[in-house]
C-alpha cells in the first residue's frame, strides 16, 4: 500500500515552507510524490507557492473546500482514490490550518482507502514565537494537531529566544491539557530548517503518527472561522503594508488571524505573510496582487473598504 503523509500546523506556523523542503528531500531520494492541497479561500496561495515543485516526480492536486463537511469529506475521499492510481510512491496532503485530524483519520478508515493507504507520518509544524493568548478554539485546534503528531517541528527557532522556545511547549502542554489530553509527543525538531541534514530527514520519515486521545470539538467552519479573498490589487509593498497593519490595529474589522497573499512592486514579487505580531515580506517569482484575510466575526465592509481604496 502506498503510504501517507499528512503535514499541518495551526494558521500561520510555516507549514507550506517546511512541506516545500520535505517534498524536496523525498524527490531526492528518487521518489515520485503527489502533493494534496486545500483551504477554504477562493483562490488557494499556498498553491501558488508549490508549483515550484512540480515535475517529472511531483505533481501537485488541490481540492475546493469551500463547502460543508459532508461534501469536503466526498472531495478529499474522490481525489485520494484517484492519486493512488496515478503511481506515486508517496501521497503528502497538506490541509487548511483550522483542520479538524478526525477527517484524516477517518476518511483513510473507510472503504476503499483502507486497502489503498497506510498513513505514514503525522508532522505537526507550530511556531516557536507563539503568541501567549489564543482563543479557546485556537487552542482546541493547536492541541488536536500536536497530540496526532509523531514530531512537532518548531518554525523560527533562529529568531526565537530559549525562554521564548520553553514557553510555546508549556503553551501546547495547557492547551492540551485543556482538552483532557493524556498524551502529547516527546518528538520536538528544534534546528533552524536551512541547517536540516539528511539524518533530520530519516528521523521525521519515520517518527509515525499518533490517534490522539482528547475531548473532541467540531473544528473548522463551524467554530466561525472564515477567509476573504481579494484578487487583483494594485496597491505596492509600502502602501499594502499599510493598509495591514491598519486592518490588524482594531477589532472593528474583525478578529483577524493571519492575511497572506502576493503583492507586485516594481517589477518584483514579494510574499506576504502577516499576523498580529510581526508582518513579513519575502521576495517570490509569483507577480500578481493576491490577498486572503482569515479569522473570525471578520467584517467583510469594513475590510473591503480599507483594501478596495485606491484599487
Amino acid at each position: 500500500m502506498k503510504k501517507v503523509d499528512l503535514i499541518t500546523g495551526f494558521l500561520g506556523s510555516g507549514k507550506t515552507t517546511f512541506l516545500i523542503k520535505y517534498a524536496r528531500h523525498l524527490i531526492k531520494q528518487g521518489l515520485r510524490i503527489g502533493i494534496l492541497e486545500y483551504d477554504y479561500g477562493a483562490v488557494n496561495v499556498d498553491m501558488l507557492l508549490l508549483n515550484k515543485l512540480r515535475g517529472a516526480n511531483c505533481e501537485i492536486e488541490m481540492v475546493a473546500a469551500a463547502c460543508d463537511e459532508d461534501c469536503l469529506r466526498r472531495r478529499f475521499t474522490t481525489k485520494l482514490i484517484a492519486m493512488a492510481m496515478s503511481g506515486y510512491d508517496r501521497v503528502i496532503v497538506e490541509p487548511s490550518g483550522v483542520f479538524d485530524m478526525d477527517m484524516f483519520y477517518d476518511t483513510l478508515r473507510d472503504e476503499p482507502l483502507e486497502n489503498m493507504y497506510e498513513i505514514g507520518n503525522v508532522i505537526t509544524v507550530v511556531n516557536a514565537k507563539l503568541i501567549d493568548k489564543l482563543s479557546a478554539e485556537e487552542d482546541y485546534i493547536l492541541a488536536s494537531q500536536a497530540a496526532c503528531a509523531g514530531t512537532i517541528i518548531l518554525s523560527r527557532t533562529q529568531l526565537a529566544t530559549d525562554e521564548e522556545i520553553a514557553n510555546t511547549k508549556k503553551h501546547i502542554r495547557e492547551a492540551a491539557e485543556k482538552i483532557k489530553c493524556r498524551k502529547l509527543p516527546e518528538n520536538y525538531l528544534e534546528k533552524s530548517w536551512d541547517e536540516l541534514d539528511e539524518s533530520d530527514y530519516n528521523a521525521l520519515m519515520s517518527s509515525g503518527y499518533h490517534i490522539g486521545d482528547y475531548m473532541k470539538i467540531t473544528a473548522g467552519r463551524d467554530l466561525s472561522f472564515s477567509s476573504k479573498c481579494y484578487l487583483d490589487l494594485k496597491d505596492n509593498l509600502e502602501e499594502l503594508k499599510t493598509k495591514i497593519n491598519t486592518l490588524f490595529s482594531s477589532k472593528e474589522y474583525g478578529n483577524i488571524i493571519r492575511i497572506k497573499g502576493f503583492v507586485c512592486d516594481k517589477g518584483g514579487g514579494y510574499q506576504i505573510n502577516a499576523s498580529q505580531y510581526e508582518l513579513l515580506a519575502e521576495p517570490t517569482a509569483i507577480g500578481q496582487g493576491v490577498l486572503i484575510v482569515i479569522g473570525t466575526e471578520l467584517n467583510d465592509a469594513k475590510i473591503d473598504g480599507i483594501l478596495y481604496t485606491n484599487n
